[in-house]
């Protein structure tokens, strides 16, 4: 399995937020955040939006702890990186 997560880093909300991705398929992703719980609406064309008191949980469920950084590289290194300018937002 190689689904990623960060630290929880990103403010929105009150709380601090971490990214769930695949750098292998959207659906070992989607799978991987059906199997913990995490709603659909929480996915964000490559990746899953998660609050920081899911983050222990999500790694002891097998989810790879890296640095955003890292989280970055290895998404964009699978293809399945949704550039900025490519993303529409639905509002």
């Amino acid at each position: 399995m190689t689904v990623l997560i960060d630290p929880p880093a990103w403010p929105a909300h009150g709380m601090l937020w971490s990214h769930l991705i695949s750098d292998l398929s959207l659906d070992e992703l989607h799978s991987f955040a059906e199997a913990n719980g995490i709603a659909r609406r929480a996915f964000d064309l490559d990746h899953y939006d998660v609050p920081d008191q899911r983050y222990d949980e999500l790694v002891a469920a097998g989810a790879s702890a890296v640095t955003g950084k890292e989280l970055v590289l290895r998404l964009r290194a699978s293809g399945l990186r949704i550039k900025a300018r490519d993303r529409v937002r639905k509002h």
